[in-house]
């Protein structure tokens, strides 16, 4: 009887690497949420459009869930917990690979608790934008102003250890100004603020600052990358303006799952996003908000996490951040 049940138990222990491709085949079966850790914006945008595509591929619902707060990290925990079946995703910026060089302490650690599934898109730069009333008419006098201790100058960002706050405080850092950081909970809060007064400048995705700028609602002073925006060709680059660039990588957009997602699964979640990132309507409406459209493979996603956690916290000491 013994050996009977062991044959039956050895008999389905083989049968298993066979079962996953078949049920990832099989996937998804039911509605797929998508954990976004920010408001509206960055990579919710991202999110959203992908969502469609997916759902139209798949037959199934790719629901997207917004949970903002500490700069990703509330809506990536939730991810890092979740059941490894493939039907809670993540996507997320590289705000991600920032965290580790921010927080002291993270309630999970970005690299042993999510698999990459794929690097979506990316944003090649950011333009240093300013309230329209700040008197600042280039880069060189706006840190003419901002050295003046009575001017006060204060700067926003999507939240503590955002790619935006560690642009600003590199910039900050470089141009030997005191400008104080503002962080509020979203790319939506600090731009309201900007165009509010409330701070006076910020470095904004291309996503979010393209339409500002257009209608003058903001004020572009540069661009933080080695040449100009095809689509912005009047605004000058850093260098250029007379400041030095920040030079740091581009800010992605990508897709994550919990850990032991089972690598079949990972492979089938690889696969439908490249395809979707690869349709012609969907890498229009990326480029038109200022994004490259990527749709890479786990592992080459995989390897910019890795090398972003090294450059990000080498630009966090850089700038004098200390770790919360």
């Amino acid at each position: 009887m013994r050996v009977r049940s062991l044959l039956k138990l050895l008999l389905c222990l083989m049968a298993l690497p066979w079962s996953f491709p078949a049920w990832a085949q099989n996937y998804p079966t039911r509605p797929v949420r998508i954990v976004v850790g920010f408001g509206p914006g960055g990579p919710d945008t991202t999110a959203r459009i992908l969502a469609q595509q997916l759902s139209a591929q798949t037959g199934q619902s790719f629901i997207v869930d917004n949970r903002p707060g500490a700069n990703g990290i509330l809506g990536a925990d939730i991810v890092a917990k979740a059941v490894p079946d493939g039907y809670t995703l993540l996507i997320t910026s590289n705000s991600f690979a920032i965290n580790p060089s921010i927080y002291k302490k993270l309630p999970f650690d970005a690299i042993k608790d999510f698999t990459p599934v794929s690097h979506t898109s990316s944003s090649d730069a950011a333009f240093l934008v300013v309230h329209p009333s700040l008197p600042a008419q280039n880069v060189k006098e706006l840190i003419a102003y901002a050295r003046k201790p009575e001017s006060k100058t204060t700067y926003g960002s999507p939240g503590t250890g955002s790619g935006i706050h560690l642009r600003s405080a590199v910039f900050n850092a470089q141009s030997g100004t005191s400008m104080v950081h503002v962080p509020y909970k979203g790319a939506g809060g600090a731009i309201a603020a900007l165009m509010a007064g409330e701070v006076q400048m910020m470095f904004v995705t291309t996503t979010v600052a393209l339409p500002l700028i257009k209608s003058g609602k903001l004020r572009a002073l540069a661009y933080d990358y080695p040449s100009r925006a095809d689509f912005m060709p009047d605004v000058p680059t850093m260098a250029e303006a007379g400041a030095p660039a920040t030079q740091l990588e581009s800010s992605w957009h990508g897709m994550f799952v919990p850990a032991k997602t089972p690598a079949s699964l990972v492979a089938r979640l690889e696969s439908e996003v490249r395809k979707a990132v690869a349709v012609p309507e969907v890498q229009k409406r990326f480029i038109n908000l200022g994004l490259t459209p990527v749709g890479s493979t786990s592992m080459e996603f995989r390897n910019i996490v890795a090398n972003t956690v090294k450059r990000m916290g080498e630009a966090a000491r850089l700038a004098g951040i200390v770790p919360e």
